[in-house]
């Protein structure tokens, strides 16, 4: 997610086992530091303001050996695809199958999915950006519907925990499939419609966890394990997934 104006951002690192290790550091009003890798194998470390950076490259050291273990993850996956260019014949995935796609041009504009198909009908065929913009927008409202639906077969799947039915919000995330605020809305990335079920439902139970376990704790994944005792399956599947 794009850094507010009012975050201070560094670039920092260190050293494990005679490899470098840099890492964006950014101060944040939160109680406990974050430390984030991304797919790119790229760090992020979110740190609370008002400790000192020795502080904060102690704990980064103490992490360091997780760190590189997701590095090494992430580097089964590269290079990293490169960027969707919106014409006929590019595969997209939805619900985890993958589908062609077909832009053709039309006077009323709509996405359709059928057969192995995702038709796009747009008053501009040979504009890429546009394809883009009304594929992003059926994505956007299928996620919507599907995660809804989701949401309730997973409270009951979930029921003894009693947490009630929370906000969904659904937005386009860089580094999240989803997260969980202070006042306990969920919000889930939009690209998390191309995953299959199983993988949707993984996220949306972790973040029905984080109601009741706020922090990546022993009794969060304890509770989750309870809840989903496979979930470290589809967490791998998901991560697998190539949008």
């Amino acid at each position: 997610m794009p850094t507010p104006k009012d975050e201070k951002s560094e670039q920092h690192s260190i050293t494990f086992g005679g490899q470098r290790i840099p890492f964006n550091l950014v101060w944040r009003n939160r109680k406990q530091l974050g430390i984030e890798v991304h797919p790119d194998k790229s760090v992020m470390v979110m740190a609370p303001i008002g400790k000192t950076l020795e502080e904060v490259l102690q704990r980064v050291r103490k992490r360091a050996t997780w760190i590189v273990r997701q590095m090494d993850y992430f580097e089964r996956f590269q290079p990293l695809p490169p960027p969707k260019r919106h014409v006929s014949g590019e595969t997209h995935r939805y619900l985890g199958r993958q589908y062609r796609l077909k832009v053709v041009e039309s006077k009323d504009e709509s996405v359709k999915l059928i057969g192995r198909f995702i038709w796009v009908h747009s008053s501009s065929p040979q504009d890429p950006a546009r394809t883009e913009k009304l594929l992003s927008a059926w994505y956007t409202d299928h996620a919507k519907a599907m995660f809804r639906k989701r949401l309730t077969i997973c409270l009951s799947a979930v029921k003894k925990m009693d947490v009630g039915e929370p906000r969904i919000v659904v937005r386009r995330m860089k580094t999240r499939w989803g997260s969980c605020t202070k006042r306990g809305t969920i919000l889930l990335n939009t690209e998390l419609v191309k995953a299959p079920i199983d993988c949707i439902d993984y996220v949306i139970i972790h973040e029905l966890c984080h109601l009741r376990e706020r922090t990546h704790t022993p009794s969060f994944y304890r509770l989750l394990s309870r809840c989903m005792p496979d979930w470290e399956r589809r967490k791998v599947r998901l991560e697998e997934i190539v949008t």
